[in-house]
């Protein structure tokens, strides 16, 4: 039953569309109008509004996060998996939004920090490293989601190997137009405004 409980409300938090709130907040119009019209932190840094674009960062990674450490504060680690992964899943197909949200890059990494801060870390890195090489933000995704497995192994956390492929099957997903502008070239690169 606990189990339940927190998975019920780690997807909840992570239904909360904060670009969408914070966009509507600032005057920058709806963002699924807006760019790529997703409701990450990426479209939002389209609009050229870079303190909004990093408040969504910080607000859609956060709530991962916080899924994850209140579980696990109250229900312990496998909770704090189960609700990690809900999040996830509450950012990608939000219950508030007819379950049409975003593509789930800064909830998978807050989610990660916060279930295991090396594995976190490392993603990040990854992400990092290719968004300075390529400039283009769902390339860095795909490679952050698809190693996460690989690196959980690594480092001994073969207990998130099941969530972090879960998350990079649903990043895949979310990302299958960004894959086909990527195999044409024509994928947008990071900063471009809509």
């Amino acid at each position: 039953m606990s189990l339940i409980l927190w998975t019920v409300l780690g997807y909840l938090l992570g239904s909360i569309p904060f670009g969408i709130v914070i966009a509507r907040a600032l005057g920058l119009g709806d963002l699924r109008k807006i760019g790529s019209g997703n409701i990450g932190a990426t479209n939002v840094l389209r609009t050229g509004n870079k303190p909004a674009a990093l408040a969504t960062l910080l607000l859609d990674s956060g709530k991962g996060a916080i899924a994850v450490l209140l579980a696990r504060h109250f229900a312990g680690e496998t909770a704090a998996i189960m609700a990690g992964g809900a999040a996830f899943l509450g950012h990608c197909f939000p219950v508030w939004l007819g379950f049409k949200g975003g593509k789930g890059v800064a909830t998978f990494l807050g989610t990660l920090i916060a279930l295991n801060w090396p594995l976190g870390l490392i993603a990040c890195g990854i992400w990092l490293l290719t968004a300075l090489v390529s400039r283009i933000s769902s390339l860095s995704a795909l490679m952050a989601a698809a190693l996460s497995p690989v690196f959980a192994w690594a480092l001994g956390r073969t207990d998130l190997i099941l969530v972090c492929l879960f998350m990079a099957a649903l990043i895949f997903l979310r990302h299958k137009a960004n894959i086909a502008r990527l195999m044409d070239g024509s994928e947008p690169r990071i900063g471009k405004k809509g």
